[in-house]
C-alpha cells in the first residue's frame, strides 16, 4: 500500500510538472512575434480555428475569392501534431484551416467577418458538441495591421451583442497540414452522419445570414 501511495504521488508530481511546462510553452507562443507568410502568385494566406476543421474548411470555400481551404493544426507547442495527439487536448494545438485567397477579390477584413458569422461566438473550448481545447476558437494574425482589424471587430461584436467573445487572438507561428483523409472531407463524404447533421447545417446557417454577393454561386 505504501509503495502504491508513493507511486501515485510521483505520478501526480510528474503530471503537475508536465502541465506547468506546457503552460509556459503555450504562453511563449501567445507572446511570440508573428510570422508573416509572403504572397505567392498574387495569393495570400490566413489562418483560423473555429471548431471542427471539416466544417470551417467548407464554410470558407463557399466565399468568393477563396481559392482553397486546407485543414490542419495550429496554436500549440508540439512539433508535427497528428489528429490523435491533438484530440488529447495536451498539444496546445487547435483544429485550424489555412485559407488561400485573392486579396483583390476578398479582403482579410471580410475573412474575419466570415469567421465571426459562422460560429457560436460565446462558446469556450468548442463548437456545439465538439468540445475541448482542440476545438477552441482562435484567430491568427501575421502583422500588426491584421491584429488591429481582429481586435476591433472582436470588440465591436462584443459591444453589439453585449457578450464575451470566446475567440482567442494569437500571433501566427506555424500551420501543420492535417492527414490527407481530412482534406475536402465534407465534399468527399456528403452522406457521412456528422456532415449531414452538423457540418452542412452549420454551413447553411452561415450562408443564410452572410451577404449573398460575397458567396460563390451554387451549381
Amino acid at each position: 500500500m505504501k509503495n502504491f501511495i508513493t507511486l501515485l504521488f510521483v505520478a501526480l508530481l510528474f503530471s503537475c510538472q508536465n502541465s506547468a511546462q506546457n503552460k509556459k510553452k503555450q504562453e511563449a507562443i501567445t507572446n511570440a512575434q508573428p510570422v508573416e507568410i509572403p504572397m505567392e502568385n498574387g495569393l495570400a494566406k490566413a489562418y483560423f480555428a473555429s471548431g471542427c476543421f471539416w466544417c470551417v474548411e467548407a464554410i470558407y470555400e463557399s466565399v468568393k475569392g477563396v481559392k482553397e481551404s486546407i485543414s490542419g493544426y495550429s496554436g500549440g507547442h508540439t512539433q508535427n501534431p497528428t489528429y490523435a495527439a491533438s484530440n488529447t487536448g495536451r498539444t496546445g494545438h487547435a483544429e485550424a484551416v489555412e485559407i488561400i485567397y485573392d486579396p483583390k477579390i476578398v479582403s482579410f477584413e471580410t475573412l474575419v467577418d466570415v469567421y465571426f458569422a459562422s460560429q457560436n461566438v460565446t462558446q469556450v473550448n468548442g463548437q456545439g458538441n465538439d468540445r475541448g481545447p482542440q476545438y477552441r476558437s482562435i484567430i491568427f494574425y501575421q502583422n500588426e495591421a491584421q491584429k488591429e482589424i481582429i481586435l476591433k471587430k472582436k470588440a465591436d461584436l462584443a459591444k453589439k451583442l453585449n457578450v464575451t467573445i470566446a475567440a482567442e487572438v494569437y500571433p501566427f507561428q506555424k500551420f501543420w497540414v492535417a492527414e490527407d483523409y481530412h482534406q475536402d472531407y465534407e465534399k468527399l463524404h456528403p452522406n457521412n452522419p456528422y456532415i449531414q447533421n452538423v457540418s452542412i447545417p452549420r454551413l447553411n446557417r452561415f450562408k443564410a445570414k452572410f451577404p449573398k454577393e460575397l458567396l460563390k454561386e451554387e451549381h
